[in-house]
């Protein structure tokens, strides 16, 4: 039951279920729609359609719905508060494939072809030439909104020009209909990309490289202990790094850094706290995910009301689209 608040409007964000979320997704972005949930109407969409875009094939389906759960319960161990929020799956909400085919219309293919992400979304994928429903991507974005008729919409600095597909389909249905859709508000947040554990790449389940949010106190320990500390620059390696976004204290901070450089800590023994500094910050997570693992129906009854809260929504955009699209008098035609 979401709490009556008075809120700035209603803002989409959400996640394709691939993976569990790691320290990079927290700082990346995570951590900034925890701070949105007090002034916002939230919705966290699943995401399980845009996985077909890259991840179409029959054995990466049927990892979706063990995807599906771990990333509900990353979202609540973090502090999604299903209080504040709504978290929803996409692929049920039936009207949506309606409103992507609408969206289709309102755009051009040159348009699409012009969003950069998209081709590097390909190349990551392995795939040798963009795939009609890859190129479309945006569009089903902008369904996404504009079906839940969302007003905000958080990203980082490097997806702009995906909703600002959006942004255009709601224009030009306003202006060719009428005018029922806000034009989607960017929230940028700052491009903040976390260094993976082998210190050369950001932090990414595909590289090995992660510490995860459901990682145990061992587990992080070992790949701390993994991750090297460069002789020549000591402070912008890994752990130095995650000392400093995970520590909560500033002495501390500094501390650490004055008694390695002065010898007075040897290289373990900085793993070793900042392990400590990593799993104290994780253990209010821990703790989160346990009380909901060991409640299942829970999990599934926080779903379920999301998305039908969602189902009733997007079907009340429906049919105020078809009302002013003129589909209202065409099925008259079949009506007794």
């Amino acid at each position: 039951m979401i709490s009556k608040r008075r809120l700035k409007g209603r803002l989409l964000t959400g996640e394709r279920p691939t993976g569990i979320l790691h320290l990079g997704h927290y700082v990346g972005s995570v951590r900034d729609r925890l701070k949105l949930q007090d002034d916002y109407e939230c919705f966290f969409i699943i995401a399980d359609l845009h996985c077909l875009t890259t991840q179409h094939k029959k054995a990466q389906i049927l990892e979706i719905p063990e995807n599906v759960k771990n990333l509900i319960l990353d979202y609540l161990a973090v502090g999604i508060n299903p209080e504040k929020s709504h978290i929803y799956l996409q692929s049920v909400i039936t009207e949506l494939y309606k409103m992507n085919l609408i969206c289709e219309m309102l755009i051009g293919v040159s348009r699409l072809q012009s969003v950069h992400n998209i081709r590097e979304m390909a190349e990551a994928a392995g795939m040798k030439d963009v795939s009609f429903g890859l190129l479309g991507y945006p569009v089903l974005q902008a369904a996404d909104i504009l079906s839940l008729r969302a007003n905000i919409i958080p990203i980082g600095p490097d997806e702009h020009p995906q909703i600002e597909i959006a942004q255009e389909v709601a224009r030009t249905f306003n202006k060719t209909y009428k005018k029922i859709f806000p034009i989607p508000k960017i929230i940028t947040s700052e491009k903040k990309i976390l260094v993976g554990l082998d210190g050369k790449r950001k932090m990414s389940k595909s590289l090995k490289n992660a510490i995860y949010i459901s990682d145990d106190p061992e587990t992080v320990r070992r790949k701390v202990a993994r991750s090297p500390i460069s002789s020549k620059y000591p402070e912008k390696s890994p752990v130095f790094i995650y000392n400093d976004y995970f520590n909560q204290s500033l002495e501390e901070k500094k501390l650490l850094k004055k008694f390695y450089r002065e010898g007075r800590l040897n290289e373990n023994q900085i793993k070793k706290e900042v392990s400590k500094v990593i799993n104290q910050f994780l253990e209010p997570f821990r703790e989160r995910r346990a009380y909901y693992e060991k409640r299942p129906k829970l999990i599934k009854e926080i779903l379920i009301s999301g998305t039908k809260r969602v189902q009733r929504e997007v079907k009340e955009t429906m049919e105020l689209v078809e009302k002013v699209m003129g589909f209202k008098e065409i099925k008259k035609l079949i009506e007794k």
